[in-house]
């Protein structure tokens, strides 16, 4: 039906599919396609990506949109089936700036992956799979978007935590896979001495992604790596995917049936990663549900009270599944079971995680891309590639989500050994990680000088005033900040 709704003092024609219900800060329409007649010609339309790595930002109506145009990338940073390189999209929520000072948002309040799309006359929403409310809103951009999600904490689920900073030393962004038991444990000392909560091994314990045992680089066991961590006054933490699996991996070779499948019936790969393709666990099947459930009790036995849950996207990927069932519901009710296993005191922080499905079940999430030692690369133009660039860029358009979660822009970087950024680089990605008060870490104490390692202190146990002062701009202390955001064109 056709309605004219009345917004912030100016009339909106929108096509809904019944009656919009009228509550703070704006309008509830009821479940189905919506379009609004917006009027504002080239305006500036934000743009949320579908995954924690997933471009996302503000574009001018007529620019190129948003988007990776590399296929192989797009299939692990982003959704494949709503890619379109013509047409503004976005995934579960959308804005335009009305230019007045306000913006107005149209944002989804359920699952069955809502997607969004604008041009110079209409912004339109729909679901690929079901139905579900949206919020309609006009207003100042950071009361719009705090409605928005106080809408979504009541409709899906909020916080489990209140919020507090976390403090994370995590190894990958220095050692990358290159770790093993013993540089580990020779690390750990340095790091208790410093005010972190969490040490967190990452990716390079396991036999292969996908095989969940420890390799002969941890020849006592990860058990036993747990046991050195808590002694030392530390929260054991443990990287792990459990949705995929590399193709050599003994899982894979020796349970095909547990994969999800493309058109042919073959395996379909779902990612790219470690310089191969990967698949993904079919979670609509009892068995792949029940393999999950294994390996997460497996790590939690071993003691591990954090565990980062990467690429979990692929629970929600394209592909043939045995049973039909939505995407976003299967993501669901995959981390539904890993909540349920891992038990309500062990930290979930999620990476590649889609945000509204996640709700009230992980603790954390990953708000952008990976950050490197450097601002960008200059073989690439990927707005998701691992660049610090693009780590701050997505990071800044999702500050909004702090009303949800914890939320993780990714390491800061104190070191200049073995590292390109320049001191203002390092000070923004501190500024930003302090505005999220989530301060990750992976610089070893041994890489750094006196003046650094004062640094880092003093970032780790800061606790300024902070404030969200709208598009990009925070406030510490009274001190203003202004994210860059010059994403690359894709």
């Amino acid at each position: 039906m056709a309605i004219v709704i009345d917004l912030g003092g100016r009339s909106l024609a929108v096509q809904a599919a019944g009656t919009p219900e009228a509550v703070s800060g704006g309008v509830i329409l009821p479940p189905g396609r919506v379009a609004v007649l917006h009027g504002q010609g080239d305006t500036e339309f934000y743009r949320h990506g579908w995954n924690s790595w997933s471009p996302t930002g503000w574009r001018t109506l007529s620019s190129p949109p948003l988007c990776i145009s590399d296929p192989r990338r797009r299939q692990t940073a982003d959704d494949t089936v709503w890619h379109d390189e013509r047409r503004h999209h976005s995934s579960a929520v959308a804005a335009l700036d009305l230019r007045d000072g306000t913006v107005l948002l149209l944002g989804s309040l359920g699952l069955g992956n809502p997607r969004l799309t604008a041009d110079q006359d209409t912004l339109v929403g729909w679901y690929e799979s079901g139905a579900a409310p949206w919020f309609l809103a006009a207003g100042p951009e950071t009361e719009v978007f705090s409605r928005y999600a106080e809408l979504l904490a009541k409709h899906l689920g909020g916080r489990r935590n209140p919020p507090t900073t976390r403090t994370v030393w995590c190894s990958w962004y220095s050692y990358y896979e290159d770790i093993d038991e013993a540089g580990l444990l020779a690390e750990l000392p340095a790091v208790a001495e410093l005010p972190f909560e969490v040490f967190q091994v990452d990716d390079g314990w396991e036999e292969v992604v996908g095989d969940w045992e420890a390799n002969a680089k941890f020849p006592s066991g990860m058990a036993h790596l747990a046991e050195r961590v808590t002694a030392a006054g530390l929260a054991p933490g443990l990287w792990l995917a459990p949705f995929i699996a590399l193709p050599r991996s003994r899982t894979v070779r020796e349970r095909p049936e547990l994969f999800l499948r493309d058109r042919q019936g073959g395996l379909a790969v779902t990612g790219y990663n470690w310089d191969t393709g990967y698949h993904s666990l079919d979670l609509t099947l009892p068995e792949a549900q029940d393999h999950l459930r294994s390996i997460i009790a497996r790590v939690v036995g071993w003691g591990y009270r954090y565990l980062k849950l990467d690429f979990v996207y692929a629970a929600a990927a394209a592909a043939e599944r045995a049973h039909d069932i939505g995407r976003e519901e299967v993501y669901r009710d995959a981390l539904a079971l890993i909540r349920e296993t891992a038990g309500e005191d062990v930290y979930l922080l999620g990476s590649g995680a889609l945000p509204l499905p996640s709700l009230g079940l992980l603790d954390g999430i990953r708000i952008g891309p990976d950050v490197g030692p450097f601002w960008s690369h200059y073989g690439l133009d990927d707005p998701s590639d691992a660049a610090a660039r693009n780590a701050v860029a997505v990071s800044a358009g999702r500050l909004w989500l702090d009303n949800l979660y914890d939320i993780d822009p990714d390491v800061a970087i104190f070191r200049t050994q073995r590292s390109l950024l320049t001191d203002d680089q390092r000070r923004i990605l501190a500024d930003l990680a302090t505005a999220c008060r989530f301060r990750a870490v992976s610089d070893p104490p041994s890489w750094l000088s006196d003046a650094e390692r004062a640094q880092l202190t003093a970032f780790l146990t800061a606790d300024p005033d902070i404030r969200w002062l709208g598009r990009n701009r925070v406030s510490l202390d009274g001190r203003r900040i202004d994210f860059p955001v010059d994403l690359p064109q894709g």
